[in-house]
């Protein structure tokens, strides 16, 4: 069903908020700033079903390229294999619990990997089925249940617990979403970027909030769509914390980032990484924390009314 157009917000999804009308929200021992550090475990697949949808600008490799096109397969291959470990040594240096966003077939496939990030205290959050089948409005209301379910149902199976948080592969999702998440038991949701604080979200059936990434900050969009080099991403992470650090002085902020292990765990990248992170970390009044973490606290803590 297409949106209904009328002034002002065109979806209900969740309520307007202004950020300077809202109360002050305080984060454990007043805090300045939650932060956040997702990490991204996708398995790329070769041959993605009949019907599939994958981004025409999907990162990794030279270009696209006919199959197989091993550049891209073993480029996002390297995440899995070397890239992982080194970022989660570098938030463990930091002190800083990862929240990984794993999708069925890395659950399925990897149990390695479910086991080391269980081993390390990674919080595992829901990444749909594989990056390479999005989320669109193209699935019928009962096809993407089912695959909201499959993604669950995958995680569940490779940890012995449901997933609370999710991340949609490269962000997408359809107009039902929302609604459809909270449905299977989803708690949270990280594909808006709109704000630096969460917030709740529509649900009529459940109960879901918003954990908004700070879509800039997000590797692939700043070091591979936009370019940025490595050098200038570390002082952008760092800028914007010096921002939200000075804000949060009135009202606690959210630093959400976004990683990929493929891209951000290259051994020329890692080293900025750890500098960005160490800088953020050296100042008293950060909370590091999990997505559940952070969802948690403010369900039970949400900003006083004013």
């Amino acid at each position: 069903m297409p949106a209904q157009r009328r002034f002002g917000m065109d979806h209900e999804h969740y309520e307007w908020s202004p950020m300077i009308k809202r109360g002050a929200l305080r984060w454990p021992e007043n805090a300045r700033v939650a932060l956040c550090v997702i990490v991204n475990l996708e398995h790329l697949e070769w041959s993605p079903p009949e019907g599939s949808y994958q981004s025409a600008a999907l990162a990794g490799g030279l270009a696209p390229r006919p199959f197989p096109d091993y550049a891209r397969f073993s480029h996002r291959d390297y995440g899995h294999r070397v890239g992982i470990f080194r970022v989660l040594d570098a938030l463990e240096t930091h002190r800083i619990t990862p929240t990984v966003a794993m999708d069925a077939l890395t659950a399925e496939n990897y149990p390695y990997l479910v086991r080391h990030c269980l081993g390390r205290g990674c919080e595992l959050i829901g990444h749909g089925i594989s990056p390479s089948r999005m989320i669109t409005n193209q699935m019928s209301e009962q096809e993407e249940r089912e695959y909201i379910q499959a993604s669950v149902d995958a995680l569940t199976r490779a940890t012995g617990t449901a997933p609370v948080g999710w991340l949609g592969p490269e962000y997408g999702e359809s107009a039902k979403t929302p609604q459809l998440l909270a449905q299977a038991g989803i708690r949270y949701v990280c594909d808006w970027a709109n704000d630096e604080q969460p917030y709740r979200m529509q649900a009529p059936q459940g109960e879901l909030f918003a954990l908004p990434i700070l879509l800039e900050l997000d590797d692939i969009h700043a070091l591979w769509d936009r370019r940025v080099t490595i050098v200038r991403y570390a002082e952008l992470l760092k800028e914007s914390f010096e921002v939200l650090y000075r804000d949060g002085a009135q009202s606690g902020r959210l630093l959400v980032l976004n990683l990929h292990p493929w891209l951000i765990g290259q051994p020329f990248r890692i080293r900025y990484l750890n500098e960005a992170l160490g800088h953020i970390m050296r100042r008293q009044g950060v909370w590091a924390a999990s997505g559940a973490e952070i969802i948690d606290w403010y369900r039970r803590h949400p900003p006083a009314a004013r």
